[in-house]
């Protein structure tokens, strides 16, 4: 760990000037920085990147004096954990300023302890055994296991996803069921889950400290450079947790952006999350560069000009302006296909619901296409439109769109405001529900929240509850009669019958009470002005 010479002169030097005194040693034994502290701390400035990536052991160790002759303190340990160390090291320094006993600590790469390090018993600072160099080998061969139990792909992220609520634990259960299944989605690996609830949530870094500690731990056990968050976090938040912890941090939000930058396919659906993506991404510029800044001239204008902060800032407000007004041309285009089906005088059947609660497959059910489908979250996120002819003789159209999602964020519903209009102009929606879903009401709630903001509550709407196959028969009739609604299953054409004959009478009342009206009328053809030389014939 040191050498007992090197250990009696870093005594001795402490002594004398009343400060602690630090070395941060390379496994090859060179002394990589010293450090100055006071009597009673020392502060340990920003270190180099880490080597070999965020998983591995920094490769230094730090040895510093305790000029009361007190152990390790829980300051050393969080140094330990949050850098990092190979080994922190503590000299007891005596009244006489002599080294006396030597007290070592380390990370255990193992998981299933009560604390993430292991304190050795004392050594004697003239005679230490301690064989370092096999100490450290064995510790980071235990890391590398652990990373390589977890199965994924060379290309797969691997996550700790951590929850932070001040609700019931219940609530917060669900909620990080819900973020697993994003993470699955987005084809990131979960490697740990970590829950904590808090009466106060902490400003600057959203958890507390030793949560954190733990949290910084368990990443190196596991081999994770990302965290995922199951809320919103603020630029400086971010800028926190990322500086302390050296990973990479993300939040439920951005982690729903990554999803419908995946799956979306059409040039709207591209120009939407691409909106969305910037847009978020606009306040969370932090990178100041003064170096890089450019000097003008002039009387009242030397100084920094333009930094690249301020640039990037302003490249991504022009790539804003840029992409509404694409959008705006793609609108057009939609509002032009809007408008011949409004001409043919067919109705507009739109389907919403839950992520993941069947809309796809419903709509390949009702109108017999092969529109994708998949068990994951937002596995389609264009929308689609199909004729849907009913025994009655006549046609809709039927439009599945994006899903929805509890505490969707602001900035998606702006930016699929075009994707979102086809609701505003559908006659009649059907609102799908996973009843197989534990927590299908609150989905129902949730949903019934978004359609509010859209204001599209007073719309005639059909509840639709699928997966009816996967529950008992006699809860779901109950459930079903409570809400009144109608139970089917999109995997199988012979439960859909109600679901048809429900839309065709929601549409044909609308029809005799005139809603389409206005649509089906022709503009009214202006009469020519009469030539006032006629009336004198």
């Amino acid at each position: 760990m040191i050498s007992p010479e090197l250990a009696r002169d870093l005594a001795r030097l402490s002594f004398e000037c009343g400060r602690r005194l630090g070395l941060l040693i390379g496994r090859d034994g060179t002394v990589e920085m010293v450090l100055v502290g006071g009597p009673r701390s020392l502060f340990i400035p920003d270190l180099p990147k880490s080597r070999g990536g965020r998983w591995r052991l920094r490769g230094l160790r730090l040895v510093h004096t305790h000029l009361q002759a007190e152990g390790l303190s829980q300051d050393d340990l969080m140094d330990l954990v949050f850098l990092r160390l190979d080994c922190v090291a503590g000299i007891r320094v005596d009244p006489n300023g002599g080294a006396t006993l030597l007290d070592v600590a380390h990370i255990l790469p193992g998981a299933g302890h009560d604390r993430g390090w292991e304190v050795l018993p004392p050594l004697w600072c003239y005679d230490p055994d301690l064989d370092f160099q096999e100490l450290v080998k064995s510790l980071e061969d235990e890391l590398d296991r652990n990373r390589l139990a977890i199965p994924a792909t060379t290309r797969q992220d691997r996550a700790i996803l951590v929850s932070v609520t001040e609700k019931d634990r219940e609530t917060a259960r669900r909620s990080m069921e819900e973020l697993v299944e994003l993470a699955r989605t987005s084809g990131i690996v979960v490697a740990d889950t970590i829950v904590q609830r808090l009466r106060s949530v902490n400003p600057k870094y959203l958890i507390g400290k030793g949560k954190l500690s733990e949290i910084v731990l368990r990443a190196l056990q596991c081999g994770v450079d990302l965290l995922i968050f199951d809320r919103e976090l603020n630029p400086s938040q971010v800028r926190s947790l990322t500086d302390t912890t050296e990973l990479r941090v993300i939040d439920r939000t951005q982690l729903i952006l990554d999803i419908f930058a995946q799956r979306a396919q059409s040039r709207e659906g591209k120009i939407q999350v691409e909106t969305a993506q910037l847009k978020y991404l606009l306040p969370r510029l932090g990178v100041k560069d003064d170096a890089l800044s450019r000097l003008t001239g002039g009387i009242g204008a030397r100084g920094p000009g333009e930094t690249t902060l301020e640039i990037n800032r302003r490249r991504i407000k022009d790539r804003i302006a840029h992409l509404d007004d694409q959008l705006r041309g793609v609108r057009r285009n939609r509002d032009q296909r809007r408008a011949r089906r409004l001409r043919k005088d067919i109705p507009t059947v739109s389907i919403v619901g839950y992520t993941n609660a069947g809309k796809s497959t419903l709509l390949n059910t009702l109108t017999h296409s092969g529109v994708f489908v998949e068990d994951k979250l937002f596995a389609t996120l264009d929308p689609t439109s199909r004729r849907l002819r009913f025994p009655r003789d006549f046609e809709v159209i039927v439009t599945d769109t994006v899903g929805f999602i509890r505490d969707l964020p602001q900035d998606l519903l702006d930016a699929f405001a075009a994707t979102l209009e086809e609701l505003d102009d559908a006659d009649l929606l059907l609102h799908v529900v996973d009843i197989s879903n534990p927590h299908f009401e609150e989905q129902m709630e949730a949903v019934d929240r978004i359609l509010g903001k859209l204001e599209l509550q007073a719309k005639p709407t059909v509840l639709v509850f699928n997966k009816i196959d996967r529950v008992d028969p006699e809860w779901a009739r109950r459930k079903v009669r409570r809400h009144g609604g109608v139970a089917i299953s999109a995997l199988s054409t012979g439960t859909v019958d109600p679901l048809i004959a429900a839309m065709q009478d929601q549409v044909e009342a609308l029809m005799e009470e005139g809603f389409y009206a206005a649509a089906r009328q022709p503009e009214p053809e202006i009469a020519e002005e009469p030539d006032e030389s006629a009336w004198e014939l």
